[in-house]
């Protein structure tokens, strides 16, 4: 018997996808420079907007959401490996694509901290490198945009080359349930609160973290 199940809330939803929309704006804006960096700037802040979110969300958010959902002990990860994985692992994020959920998440927040402080000593500044030392703005400098620019690009594609292998060999759509929210088991398997209450909850830390962004950055200026 199949059972639907609701994995992912809509707040994680348009969480993912406004993080690939403001994902490919940073991208692109670094390689045009000039003007545009106007604009990188301001992916950045809603990135970090983003991120503060994700970062309470996987405290509170929907059940798949929450972090504590997809932190695998070692054993587990041999387990899944070894093809012996348990039903919740086809549902939620699976013991691999946790690993990258984590690294993802990670550089994206070490990637944005090194943009607030990174200067070209040309035209663009960080807002916070104007407080930083020397030593530090040039260490910030320097892996924003000969590093971490990098190392984020190659998660990115290794996280689709991902999807395109459990699309093809394992017949699974990836994108689907993070379009729709719902994905089919054979199992009854808890679903993911997502209602009024939750989405009103979700928004009001949204724009709680949006505005501690923005907050910083005026203070700063």
């Amino acid at each position: 018997m199949s059972h639907k199940v609701r994995v992912w809330d809509l707040p994680t939803r348009c969480f993912h996808w406004a993080l690939v929309l403001c994902f490919g704006g940073l991208v692109t804006t670094a390689q045009i420079g000039g003007d545009a960096m106007v604009w990188h700037f301001r992916c950045g802040y809603a990135v970090l907007s983003l991120l503060l979110f994700r970062l309470i969300w996987g405290v509170v958010g929907g059940r798949w959401s929450r972090f504590s959902a997809f932190i695998y002990a070692p054993a587990s990860i041999l387990t899944y490996l070894q093809g012996r994985g348990r039903p919740e692992h086809s549902i939620g994020h699976n013991p691999l694509g946790a690993g990258s959920v984590f690294a993802l998440l990670g550089f994206l927040l070490l990637q944005v901290a090194t943009g607030l402080l990174s200067d070209d000593e040309i035209a663009t500044a960080g807002p916070l490198a104007k407080f930083a030392p020397n030593a530090v703005v040039s260490a910030a400098t320097f892996y924003h945009v000969s590093v971490g620019k990098l190392v984020l690009i190659g998660l990115v594609l290794l996280h689709i080359s991902a999807i395109v292998f459990y699309h093809i060999k394992k017949h699974e759509n990836l994108v689907l349930p993070m379009l729709l929210g719902d994905k089919e088991s054979d199992s009854a398997i808890e679903s993911s609160r997502d209602d009024a209450a939750s989405r009103s909850l979700a928004l009001v830390i949204f724009l709680s973290c949006a505005a501690l962004v923005f907050g910083m950055v005026k203070l700063a200026g």
